[in-house]
């Protein structure tokens, strides 16, 4: 059964490879999920997983575990970015379970934090490379913007509330 909820301090270290693992599968495929887990560990690119009590917890945002009985299969997180702007961050699910409405459940579940904090927008970034993800976003409303952030090989997106 599956059951959506925060994540836990313990379990940091399971959503670091989730991402990384799903993460490899588009971004190297021809390499392994450790070669990519450890590429994202030497240049911090998971720090705020590793940081996650600290800043996404609170008003200053959620991080959402997906576990599959007691593996952790998916995440997703959003934060406070500016004024009435949230992030979204970290959407990945093991490959195994798209296509059954669980990513659909997690945004809607950050979305209402989102609401319930009073944030009006909710912005996101994204590799191109991820055509299923710009997808799904495109089917929740979000719109492409300009890039928000430094990162101009990222699609930046946007969702008014």
């Amino acid at each position: 059964m599956i059951e959506i909820r925060p994540l836990q301090a313990h379990e940091t270290e399971a959503a670091k490879w989730v991402i990384a693992s799903v993460a490899q599968r588009i971004y190297y495929p021809e390499k392994t999920p450790q070669y990519f887990y450890d590429v994202l560990a030497e240049e911090g690119e998971l720090r705020d997983v590793d940081e996650c009590q600290n800043i996404y917890t609170g008003d200053h945002g959620l991080f959402l575990a997906v576990l599959d009985e007691d593996r952790l299969v998916g995440t997703g997180a959003i934060k406070h970015l500016e004024a009435d702007i949230a992030e979204l961050k970290r959407l990945w699910l093991l490959e195994d379970y798209h296509g059954r409405g669980i990513g659909y459940q997690v945004v809607q579940r950050l979305l209402e934090f989102a609401r319930a904090q009073g944030w009006f927008r909710i912005r996101l970034q994204t590799g191109g490379e991820q055509l299923r993800a710009l997808a799904f976003y495109k089917k929740l409303g979000f719109i492409e913007i300009p890039s928000y952030r430094e990162s101009m090989d990222d699609i930046s997106m946007e969702l008014r509330l």
